[in-house]
């Protein structure tokens, strides 16, 4: 519980009136506040700038930090997979077992042949 404001107030004379304000003026005052805040442009402007903000957002395309780790995880395990793909092909190359057909590279044949011309 606070404890009692005291206010002097001194008129220019000798003697000094001493108010004691009681906690619920205090608290009224307070209220009284905060309804005249509540109410004053401030707060209209505040809601129409989140509503202006919000729609910004949508329009934007935005993903939440959940989405985009979860898209980085699955970037990273891909990045492996081609990693290991890629090694596992030059070992094949290397060793000559590796036969690679149009149908599987999804090329003409001609890009193949041009290919094998330039090595």
């Amino acid at each position: 519980m606070r404890a009692p404001l005291l206010i002097r107030l001194d008129d220019g004379a000798e003697t000094t009136e001493e108010i004691m304000l009681n906690q619920k003026v205090l608290d009224e005052v307070v209220t009284k506040v905060n309804e005249l805040l509540a109410q004053s442009p401030v707060k209209d402007v505040e809601k129409n700038l989140r509503i202006m903000l919000a729609g910004i957002f949508t329009r934007l395309d935005l993903v939440t930090r959940e989405e985009f780790e979860v898209q980085q995880e699955v970037l990273k395990r891909t990045r492996e997979k081609l990693i290991g793909l890629e090694t596992r092909v030059a070992e094949l190359e290397k060793s000559g077992k590796l036969e690679v057909s149009p149908e599987v590279l999804d090329v003409p044949p001609e890009t193949l042949d041009d290919l094998s011309e330039t090595e």
